[in-house]
């Protein structure tokens, strides 16, 4: 074996691992002639890293973030995608770190396990992305890991991150999820999906005065209006002293945010407090926003009234 045939070998490994964040799958490596002797060889020199039976490390080349998802669908098995979390990250999700590698595969498929990766056999995988990492469609993936999420809290996480990252249109998430039969989570998921999707009407859903009456609270106001030297303003929740405002998820979008600090800027200015209450704080914490609630009126609304 010539130095020359070692060098060119390795440089072509290592434009190949470049594309898939420092690993290859030997079949490409033989589809660049590089045999099994020579992958030996190499590994014996301490260049490259048998990871397992079809990925090798390149050593010569850093190993990306990526690698070890590339890794987890080229040894779970025969037709093997990423799903869930995993295809969501794979997609660009940015904010969550996975636990493990949610990996969707063939009811037929001979599962091969690996260590951090969880495998799903599916009697139908459904539409995955044509290019990159092998990965279901993030409407899907988005579903299948708030279902599989270790907590209510990081089941709404996930639909959220997604939604608000643009990686997924909101009208293609409730378009999948009216699909889903059987779920779960199924109360949480879809009310979570409403409010992050379509939160202007999630919010009319909202039966806000109901929680005051469960927590012993008089009645508020819904809707009420103000005149501030910006023109009309639109109050979510109002009790003579105190306001509250609702945020849903459309309160994130485009210029709503400093629509919302106007809005309350002005309320606070003319003597009254303004308690802010995500939607999705209410879904997931109820217990806890709505003791603030409790205390703010008992401040604010109680000793006026008395």
């Amino acid at each position: 074996m010539s130095r020359t045939r070692s060098t060119e070998r390795q440089r072509l490994a290592a434009e190949l691992a470049a594309d898939h964040d420092g690993v290859v799958h030997r079949a490409d490596l033989r589809g660049l002639g590089v045999s099994r002797h020579e992958v030996r060889v190499e590994v014996e020199a301490e260049r490259w890293v048998c990871v397992g039976r079809n990925t090798v490390r390149i050593l010569a080349v850093g190993t990306g973030l990526r690698a070890p998802l590339w890794t987890a669908v080229w040894e779970s098995g025969c037709g093997a995608v990423l799903d869930g979390a995993a295809a969501l990250v794979a997609q660009g999700m940015k904010g969550f770190d996975l636990a493990t590698i949610d990996v969707a595969l063939p009811k037929s498929a001979r599962v091969h396990p690996l260590s951090g990766v969880t495998p799903h056999l599916r009697r139908d995988l459904g539409p995955v992305m044509g290019s990159g990492l092998p990965r279901t469609r993030p409407e899907n993936a988005l579903i299948r890991a708030a279902q599989w999420a270790r907590s209510d809290r990081q089941a709404a996480l996930l639909v959220c991150l997604p939604v608000q990252q643009r990686l997924v249109r909101p009208a293609d998430v409730l378009a999948a999820w009216a699909a889903v039969q059987r779920s779960p989570r199924r109360v949480l998921i879809g009310s979570v999906l409403r409010d992050v999707c379509d939160g202007a009407h999630s919010l009319g859903e909202l039966d806000f005065a109901g929680w005051c009456r469960a927590y012993g609270l008089p009645p508020p106001r819904r809707q009420s209006v103000r005149v501030s030297p910006t023109g009309r303003v639109y109050l979510d929740v109002e009790w003579d002293g105190l306001v509250v405002e609702i945020d849903g998820g459309h309160h994130l979008a485009g210029l709503n945010p400093m629509d919302d600090a106007l809005r309350a800027n002005e309320v606070v200015l003319d003597g009254t407090p303004v308690l802010r209450l995500p939607v999705l704080g209410l879904r997931l914490q109820p217990e806890a926003f709505m003791a603030q609630v409790r205390r703010a009126v008992e401040r604010y609304v109680l000793p006026s009234a008395a």
